[in-house]
C-alpha cells in the first residue's frame, strides 16, 4: 500500500506541477486560445497565476514532507486540499459544458482522496 500511495502521490504531483507551471508563466490570453482552458479568458490574471502556484505548492506538499521527513502529515493535508481545487474546476469546466474535463478533475479529485484516506489511516507517515 506504501508504493501505491507514493506513486499516485508521484503522479499527481506531476499533473499539479504541469498545470502550475502553464498557469503560473503562460500568459492567460494564450492559455484561453486552447481547448480547456477558456475559463482563463473570464478570469483576471492575478487569479490564474494565483491558482498556479497554488498547484506548483501542491506539487511540492505531495511529495517534499514525506521524503524529508518534516512535518509528513502536510502530504494528506495537501491532497484534501487538492480535492477542494478539484471541486471548483468541476464546478467551473461544468459551467462551460466541457464534460470531459469535468470527468478529468473527477479522476484527479479520487486520486487525492486516494491519497489523503491512504496517508491519514491506511498508511500514515510514522516516525
Amino acid at each position: 500500500m506504501n508504493l501505491v500511495l507514493w506513486i499516485a502521490a508521484g503522479l499527481l504531483a506531476a499533473v499539479a506541477l504541469t498545470g502550475g507551471i502553464s498557469k503560473t508563466f503562460v500568459p492567460k490570453e494564450k492559455l484561453a486560445a486552447h481547448n480547456g482552458g477558456e475559463w482563463t479568458g473570464h478570469s483576471g490574471a492575478g487569479f490564474v497565476k494565483s491558482l498556479g502556484i497554488l498547484e506548483l505548492l501542491a506539487a511540492v506538499g505531495l511529495l517534499l514532507p514525506a521524503i524529508v521527513d518534516i512535518a509528513p502529515v502536510m502530504v494528506p493535508v495537501t491532497a484534501v486540499c487538492w480535492v477542494a481545487l478539484m471541486i471548483g474546476a468541476m464546478i467551473t469546466h461544468g459551467r462551460l459544458d466541457q464534460y470531459k474535463f469535468v470527468m478529468l478533475n473527477s479522476v484527479y479529485l479520487v486520486l487525492a482522496a486516494f491519497i489523503a484516506l491512504g496517508r491519514f489511516s491506511l498508511e500514515p507517515f510514522t516516525g
